[in-house]
Parts: C-alpha cells; sequence; structure tokens
C-alpha cells in the first residue's frame, strides 16, 4: 500500500497559519492593553504620593509657621504696648490723664501697616501657583510623545 498519496490541502495550511497570526495579533494587544493600564495606574500612584509629600510638607511648615506665629504676635503686644506709652509721652495733647492717645495713635500706624502688608500677600498668592504633581505630568507628558502618532521612527 504504497500508493501515490494525496497532495495536501492548500486551505489547510493556510488556515493554520492565519489562525495563528491572528492569536499572536490578539495577543499582542492584550499585552498593549495591560502595559498601558498598568502604566496609567503607576502615573496616578505617583501623583498620590508626590502630592502627599507636598501637603506633608506645607503642613509642616504651617505648623512651625503657627508655633512661630504666637511667640512673634506676643512679642508685639508688648512692643505695641510700650510703643502706645512712648507716643503718649511725646504728643503734646492732654494732660496725665489723657494717655489713651498714644494708644489711638499706634492703631491707626498698625492699620496702614496692615493694609501694607495685606496688598504685598495679595500679590505673593497671586504669584503662587497650587501644588501639582509636576513629576507625574511631566512623565505623562513624556509617555504621551513616545506612544503618540510618528513615535518610533515609522516616517
Amino acid at each position: 500500500m504504497s500508493g501515490p498519496q494525496p497532495p495536501p490541502e492548500a486551505g489547510r495550511t493556510g488556515t493554520g497559519t492565519g489562525t495563528e497570526e491572528t492569536q499572536n495579533i490578539a495577543a499582542a494587544i492584550a499585552e498593549v492593553s495591560e502595559r498601558a493600564t498598568l502604566l496609567v495606574r503607576e502615573e496616578i500612584e505617583l501623583a498620590k504620593v508626590e502630592m502627599g509629600e507636598k501637603a506633608t510638607k506645607l503642613l509642616k511648615g504651617a505648623v512651625v509657621g503657627a508655633a512661630a506665629g504666637v511667640f512673634f504676635f506676643t512679642a508685639l503686644v508688648f512692643a505695641l504696648v510700650g510703643c502706645a506709652w512712648l507716643l503718649y509721652y511725646y504728643l503734646p495733647i492732654g494732660n496725665e490723664f489723657t494717655y489713651f492717645w498714644g494708644f489711638f495713635a499706634m492703631s491707626v500706624i498698625l492699620v496702614v501697616l496692615g493694609l501694607l502688608a495685606g496688598l504685598i500677600a495679595a500679590k505673593a498668592v497671586k504669584k503662587g501657583s497650587p501644588p501639582v504633581p509636576s513629576m507625574a505630568i511631566e512623565e505623562a507628558r513624556k509617555i504621551r510623545e513616545s506612544v503618540g502618532p510618528g513615535a518610533g521612527g515609522a516616517s
């Protein structure tokens, strides 16, 4: 029974190779999708960590600043009372019971200084930017450039 063998069917070999290629393409697409999802999750995590670090530094600075403010405010109260008494001594108004004029004069000086400080603070706040995750944004921009159209040198 060693007669001639029938030739292989043309449709069978082509179909098998086409199915394997389709499966390979599908697997590649699934892998790219999984990696892109993982990359996005990592970028979100980076942004969270970066914002947490910035918030922690901001909170520490605020606490230390508040403590310094309490001490400074106490010293300022004592200095202002002294200045009010000094103004009373040098003002040519009234008699020995009109010492309150020194306190009024000191109040006017403080209001003017407060207005100036408020204007300076408003300018500083306008110049400042809200805390943003700059590292995560920069990384996302790089990823977008490398994955976007025209990337990979296919020109």
